[in-house]
C-alpha cells in the first residue's frame, strides 16, 4: 500500500498516542483495552476528519480551489475541521448544516462546534432534516461557483474514497505502533456513521492482509444499510489503492443496538460511557459519536463479545468539544 502516490497536504499531529486503559479494563473485566487517541489530531481541538481532509484539501489544492464547501449535522466535527483546514490554507469556507437534533435547548444552534465554526469564519446556512445534504451540498457549492468562487465540495464527513485514503494511512499507523509495542490487535471498535473512517481501515487492512476485525457501532443507520454503505465505499477505496483481491461485504461488521432514538439523540448507555471514561481514565468523549462508540464496546464486553485475552483497541474520533451543547445531561449544576 503506497499512500504518497497521493496528494496530501499536512494539518495534524500524527501519529496519534497509542495508551492502554488499565483502569477501565481492570473495571469491566477484560479484554485488555486500548485506545487510539485521534482526538489528538491538533486541528481545531482535532478528530477523525482531519486525516481525510489531508488528502481531499490537497486534491482541492490541485483543482485550483480556493473555497471549501461542505455539510453536515448542526453539530459536525467535520464542518469543524473544515472551516479550521481551510483558515490554516487561506482559503474560504461555506458550510450547510441540518437541523437533524431540534430537542436538545435552546443552546444546541450556539454552543459546541457551532460556536466554533463561528470562531473560524466559516458561513453557514441551517437546512431541515431529510433533505439530500450532499445534493443541497453541492447545489449550493455550484452557486457559490457562479458568484466567482472556485469551489471544492467535500461531501458530509469527508467520505468519499479519496477522504477514506486517511484512515488507510491510520490503518498502517496502527500497525507499526502495535509492532514496536509488541502488541497483537484482535479487533479495533469505533463509532461509524457516513462511513468514510470504518471504509478506510477495512480497506487499509485489507491492502496490507492484516486480519484486525473492524467492529463499527453505528450512531444512525441501521445495521444492514451501515454495512452496505461501509463496503460499498471500502471497495471503491480499495480500488483507488490498487488492492488486489476482493474485499467482501462479510469483512464489514456493525451494530445498530446502540444508536437509541436516533443520531444525536442521548442515550443513558452513552451518557454513562462518557461518565466512566472520564473518571477512569481522564478523556472525555462525545455525545454524538465516540460516546455511543464507547456505549457500544462496554455493551459488546457485557454480553461477552470479546475474550478476556484479546486485545481491543477503540478509536477516538475527538468532538468532546460538542459535551458544551448537550452539558444539561453531564452538568451537577442547576439551569437558572
Amino acid at each position: 500500500m503506497h499512500l504518497a502516490r497521493f496528494g496530501r497536504i499536512s494539518l495534524g499531529h500524527f501519529p496519534t498516542p497509542l495508551e492502554k486503559m488499565g483502569n477501565l479494563t481492570k473495571t469491566l473485566g477484560g479484554p485488555q483495552l486500548w485506545i487510539k487517541r485521534d482526538d489528538c489530531t491538533g486541528l481545531a481541538t482535532g478528530g477523525n476528519k482531519t486525516r481525510k481532509l489531508e488528502f481531499l484539501v490537497a486534491d482541492a489544492i490541485a483543482k485550483g480551489a480556493d473555497t471549501l464547501v461542505t455539510q453536515g449535522a448542526t453539530q459536525s466535527n467535520h464542518v469543524r475541521q473544515t472551516a479550521a483546514a481551510a483558515c490554516k490554507l487561506g482559503m474560504k469556507c461555506f458550510a450547510l448544516l441540518e437541523r437533524r437534533v431540534t430537542n436538545q435547548g435552546d443552546q444546541y444552534e450556539q454552543a459546541g462546534n457551532v460556536l466554533l465554526d463561528d470562531l473560524l469564519k466559516c458561513e453557514y446556512e441551517f437546512r431541515p432534516e431529510g433533505l439530500d445534504m450532499n445534493a443541497e451540498g453541492q447545489a449550493y457549492a455550484d452557486q457559490l461557483a457562479e458568484k466567482g468562487h472556485k469551489t471544492y465540495f467535500i461531501p458530509g464527513g469527508g467520505s468519499n474514497a479519496i477522504g477514506a485514503l486517511g484512515y488507510a494511512s491510520a490503518a498502517s499507523e496502527l500497525v507499526y505502533q502495535a509492532d514496536s509495542l509488541g502488541i497483537r490487535f484482535d479487533k479495533l471498535v469505533h463509532a461509524t456513521g457516513s462511513a468514510g473512517t470504518q471504509a478506510g481501515l477495512v480497506a487499509g487492512f485489507h491492502a496490507m492482509n492484516t486480519p484486525i476485525d473492524i467492529v463499527g457501532i453505528s450512531v444512525r443507520a441501521n445495521k444492514e444499510k451501515q454495512i452496505d454503505n461501509v463496503h460499498k465505499l471500502a471497495v471503491a477505496t480499495a480500488d483507488l489503492i490498487g488492492t488486489r483481491g476482493e474485499l467482501q461485504r462479510d469483512m464489514v461488521e456493525a451494530f445498530d443496538e446502540y444508536v437509541g432514538p436516533g443520531y444525536g439523540q442521548p442515550t443513558d448507555q452513552m451518557v454513562d460511557a462518557i461518565s466512566l471514561l472520564a473518571s477512569e481514565e481522564g478523556i472525555f468523549l462525545d455525545p454524538v459519536y465516540s460516546g455511543k462508540g464507547m456505549a457500544g464496546l462496554i455493551g459488546l464486553i457485557q454480553k461477552g463479545y470479546f475474550r478476556k485475552d484479546e486485545n481491543v483497541v477503540f478509536l477516538h474520533t475527538g468532538g468532546a468539544s460538542g459535551l458544551f451543547a448537550y452539558q444539561h445531561l453531564f452538568s451537577k449544576q442547576k439551569v437558572a
